[in-house]
């Protein structure tokens, strides 16, 4: 069954849920862009790993302090005299405790070079908050736009941090293709959580038209697939909806038939 919403389902944005929906939305991708493509060109899964450390007053210690025993005297057999070792003295290690992150994106390679063509990015919340994850993100992002090589980026959450683009007017969600021969303009597709998700033209090298892809028609077919009507609603959306935005997802979600409801 397909996403009772007309556009992105604000419950897949939801912490819990969000992840599982990225790395499940990218190989979605990579199989419907595979026939647009080949055979010049082939689809690449490929991974950006961000390591988080978590603050400080989430850090473990190893130990704790003991009261020190001192050593004491004792006969060995034969009559030799030998140091008793007592209880050791305990320290502290701290241990910063590190969750690593790994987000997957697409590469459309030219088969005979093996040169990177198109890269396709859908952002998560790591790119979109404050902090090393986001400038290193932010960092591929330039080496990217600096290269002959295409970019693809699909923006599915609602957050104030957006990635640094001039143009784009106010949206809750949107999609940037950037064409390595026409920067710095780029191409925005703005999108309001009522909207469809557009068809997104994925540029190619010339003189190969674009490939067209779908992406309301891949947000329905991995939602049916990971089952997602069977748990993501039991919570409320995060970010939250508007009052008048809530009221119209109840009312699509009451008349949507779903499991166990």
């Amino acid at each position: 069954m397909p996403s009772p919403f007309p556009g992105m389902n604000p419950y897949l944005e939801h912490p819990d849920v969000f992840h599982d929906f990225h790395e499940r939305f990218i190989p979605a991708c990579a199989e419907a862009l595979t026939p647009l493509v080949r055979p010049r060109y082939f689809v690449k899964l490929d991974e950006q790993v961000y390591v988080h450390e978590l603050p400080g007053e989430a850090r473990h210690l190893l130990g704790r302090p003991d009261v020190a025993l001192t050593s004491r005297q004792g006969i060995a057999a034969g009559g030799a005299t030998v140091t008793a070792l007592g209880m050791p003295v305990y320290g502290q290690v701290p241990q910063i405790t590190v969750e690593e992150e790994r987000l997957s994106f697409l590469q459309v390679v030219d088969r005979q070079s093996r040169r990177v063509v198109t890269v396709i990015e859908l952002l998560s919340p790591t790119n979109q908050s404050a902090g090393p994850d986001r400038e290193q993100y932010i960092a591929k992002r330039h080496r990217l736009l600096s290269t002959p090589v295409h970019l693809v980026e699909i923006d599915l959450l609602r957050c104030a941090a957006r990635m640094p683009v001039d143009g784009l007017p106010r949206c809750e969600y949107c999609v940037m293709v950037s064409t390595c021969n026409e920067r710095p303009r780029v191409a925005l597709w703005p999108v309001g959580l009522r909207d469809r998700l557009p068809v997104v033209p994925l540029p190619l090298d010339p003189p190969d038209p674009p490939a067209a892809i779908d992406l309301q028609q891949l947000l329905h077919r991995v939602y049916d697939a990971a089952g997602y009507e069977d748990y993501v609603y039991a919570v409320a959306p995060q970010p939250a909806l508007t009052p008048e935005d809530a009221a119209w997802a109840q009312q699509l979600l009451a008349q949507t038939p779903r499991p166990g409801v």
